[in-house]
């Protein structure tokens, strides 16, 4: 089983996954210009990380990734719950970090061709930072009284993560939601966490 990933990037989740699981697993880094070459595209004609290699499966998106790895690794609890409903409830939030934060960080990282105003840019770059903040503060509200966003700590938990660390990154301003910055440290604490963080080389 082999994972492509990129270094701090969403790829992260499923790489702690593989963490999880205690199985024996590859996870190759690429760049982002390695994911534009032909060889690459011909496994994921999307160009992107994770990208999941099972023997003849290859399998891109990080929420087929992560179905699969939960249904071969049950005892994992991926989702950090055996039951029907604590499953639902991570993954209700992995879906929402995956569906609608993650693709509001776009104009942050890449703005569209057609912003070429820096007015309309810079409009554009706060709009979704006040979206991000906006999202992130109904995890706030999850976490006034639990540690993690389901049942236990769950790859949805790590998706939230990769999240804050690019909020962070982005210096974007996440004083007003008092219950992130305590989570965080949990979550950055758990030893698959760390792992990753170490073998992808990024800082904790």
């Amino acid at each position: 089983m082999k994972l492509y990933y990129m270094a701090g990037a969403c790829s992260m989740v499923p790489h702690t996954a593989l963490e999880w699981t205690g199985k024996p697993y590859q996870a190759e880094g690429v760049s982002l210009a390695q994911t534009k070459t032909p060889d690459y595209l011909k496994l994921n004609p999307q160009g992107a990380v994770p990208l999941l290699v099972d023997g003849d499966l290859v399998l891109p998106q990080n929420v087929a990734i992560l179905a699969y790895l939960d249904a071969r690794f049950p005892e994992a609890r991926l989702f950090g719950s055996d039951s029907l409903e604590g499953k639902a409830r991570a993954w209700r939030w992995l879906a929402f970090m995956n569906a609608d934060v993650h693709k509001a960080f776009s104009p942050l990282f890449h703005a569209p061709d057609y912003a070429r105003d820096e007015t309309f840019k810079n409009a554009m770059q706060q709009a979704a930072r006040e979206s991000i903040l906006r999202m992130l503060g109904q995890a706030d509200a999850q976490l006034a009284n639990q540690p993690f966003l389901g049942d236990a700590i769950s790859v949805a938990d790590v998706y939230t993560y990769v999240i804050l660390r690019w909020c962070r990154s982005l210096k974007l301003d996440l004083s007003a939601l008092t219950h992130l910055g305590p989570y965080h440290e949990r979550v950055s604490a758990n030893p698959g966490v760390q792992a990753v963080v170490a073998q992808e080389g990024v800082k904790p």
